[in-house]
């Protein structure tokens, strides 16, 4: 089966999935966290369903980790795209 997800989107998926491993979470219990059936995270992870920018950040917050965070690790942002805060 040919994926229809660019190369930049996989990575950030691996990244998300990296995560959710080393924090030893289980895919229940983010599906838990979001209020979502286990499947859902199964087909995100499995690639066969794409996430929206929303369902993204919600995940990030149930893996207790910066949606800048993962972007960074999968390269698909930089250090000089993230907005330095202003006093």
């Amino acid at each position: 089966m040919k994926s229809t997800h660019s190369k930049e989107y996989q990575q950030v998926l691996d990244v998300l999935v990296s995560a959710r491993k080393e924090r030893q979470i289980l895919q229940t219990d983010i599906a838990r966290a979001l209020g979502k059936p286990q499947s859902f995270v199964s087909k995100f992870e499995g690639r066969e369903r794409r996430l929206d920018i929303v369902e993204f950040v919600d995940i990030c917050r149930a893996l207790g980790v910066s949606p800048v965070t993962l972007l960074l690790r999968a390269g698909l942002i930089t250090e000089e795209d993230v907005e330095t805060p202003r006093p």
